[in-house]
């Protein structure tokens, strides 16, 4: 029936090439419209994608930090969202993906000019379009919740007005070029994304959102400091109930983040939403169970700190990997991720409070290079019988290598510009107190 249309609308342009209106008319006709199901899905997974970020990560981190600096997890989540939000459709997506392109970054559509109710943006299927509003919003969760990630390094000791000013430098020199030369198909050799260009495969975000995130906590919490009393002090978390609830919202949320970079409602949705329950699960398990072999109870913190490994590593091979090789994601990111945290990072002395290095960085590294694994048919990926696996690793390898050094080096200069002009860290009273009063003047809990 397609084939039928498309013979019959040339057969009319070529009728009608003498009669310019009409052969307007005709291409206009012959253009792709949005399919309601697959629009329907994607503002779906938008809201869910929000989710993930308020209440979920809200609650995730607040439940990990202690009572006093409930309100001010809270408070900085829902404020650099925010401000990320309005960032992003002022000139946000303009540098991510606005057009008129290199391989570092855009530079059209600022302040979304040239956006209407009736732009389209395509997807990974020939002939299928979403409305572009649509992929500007669903855009714009991914960067409100990579820039809210970083707190995790920082929890407990930074100044709200510090974070803001990191928010809006780190976004626009970090965030957005990466976003860009990953998920940037452009028309050209020049115009695409650096790495996209290369051939990496990334689903949703494992070197955009993770690598990116959890490196840029680490270099946070280095030039801030160790929080007053680490880690002689105990410093545990004040309510695991709350972190539960955060856990399972960023997994029910985590299924738009990846089911949703599908951009249509189809199979390759419906991969990325299986592989996005196995893995999760493999990692709750496997962190457990290294808990247990490194000698320690397996802990509801534990299996916590599992589901998110978990998610983080099946991010880039949502939709390039069968449900085996999400498993394996899974297992070997819960592995990896409990024996550092448990393990290795009590040694290092760095605060790092939150885990947003142990693991975000290192489950988004696991999953993004072990995408090229996931691919092979033998573990049920949609690897062609000539893939060539080593290859495909090395570019992984590369992707990874830059995403670590662009964040580094950004987040250094986005830390450091924010410590000249705010101080970036709060009084040791203020910390003493705790950041709700001192910062906020407000407690989370009133008794």
């Amino acid at each position: 029936m397609k084939t039928a249309l498309k013979i019959a609308a040339g057969a009319s342009v070529a009728l009608f090439a003498a009669m310019p209106a009409w052969a307007q008319d005709a291409a206009a006709a012959a253009a792709p419209t949005p399919d309601k199901g697959d629009t329907a899905w994607m503002m779906t997974a938008t809201v869910l994608v929000m989710a993930m970020i308020v209440p979920g990560l809200a609650l995730f981190y607040g439940g990990l930090v202690r009572t006093k600096n409930m309100a001010s997890v809270l408070t900085q989540v829902l404020g650099v969202a925010a401000f990320a939000m309005l960032l992003w459709v002022m000139y946000g997506y303009a540098l991510s993906f606005g057009g008129d392109a290199n391989q570092f970054i855009s530079t059209g559509k600022f302040l979304l000019a040239g956006v209407t109710a009736d732009s389209n943006v395509a997807t990974f299927t020939d002939g299928v379009v979403i409305p572009e509003f649509v992929f500007i919003a669903f855009q714009m969760t991914f960067s409100a919740i990579t820039v809210a990630l970083v707190i995790g390094g920082l929890v407990e000791r930074m100044k709200f007005s510090g974070l803001m000013v990191f928010a809006l430098i780190w976004l626009t020199i970090v965030y957005y070029p990466i976003a860009h030369m990953v998920w940037y198909l452009g028309g050209t050799d020049a115009a695409t994304g650096l790495i996209f260009g290369w051939g990496a495969l990334d689903f949703a975000g494992g070197t955009v959102v993770h690598i990116n995130a959890g490196v840029s906590a680490l270099v946070g919490a280095i030039i801030l400091g160790k929080r007053t009393g680490y880690p002689t002090e105990r410093m545990a978390p004040h309510s695991l109930t709350m972190t539960l609830i955060g856990t399972g919202l960023l997994w029910v949320g985590w299924f738009g983040f990846n089911a949703g970079s599908a951009l249509e409602a189809n199979g390759s949705a419906g991969l990325a939403l299986i592989n996005t329950f196995v893995a999760t699960a493999a990692g709750v398990l496997f962190w457990m169970l290294t808990e247990r072999v490194l000698g320690h109870k397996p802990s509801l913190l534990g299996a916590c700190s599992g589901a998110i490994a978990g998610l983080v590593a099946v991010t880039p091979a949502a939709g390039n990997s069968g449900p085996f090789g999400a498993i394996l994601l899974g297992a070997i990111a819960g592995v990896i991720c409990a024996i550092f945290v448990v393990s290795i990072k009590p040694k290092l002395k760095i605060d790092e409070s939150l885990d947003a290095f142990g693991i975000h960085a290192l489950g988004g590294i696991i999953g993004s290079i072990l995408t090229a694994v996931t691919m092979l048919p033998a573990l049920g990926g949609p690897g062609a019988a000539d893939y060539e696996l080593g290859a495909q690793l090395w570019i992984q390898i590369k992707s990874v290598g830059v995403a670590i050094i662009w964040a580094g080096v950004g987040s250094a200069i986005a830390f450091t510009i924010a410590k000249a002009l705010t101080g970036l860290r709060v009084s040791p009273e203020v910390e003493q107190e705790g950041l709700d009063l001192g910062e906020h003047g407000e407690r989370a809990y009133n008794y």
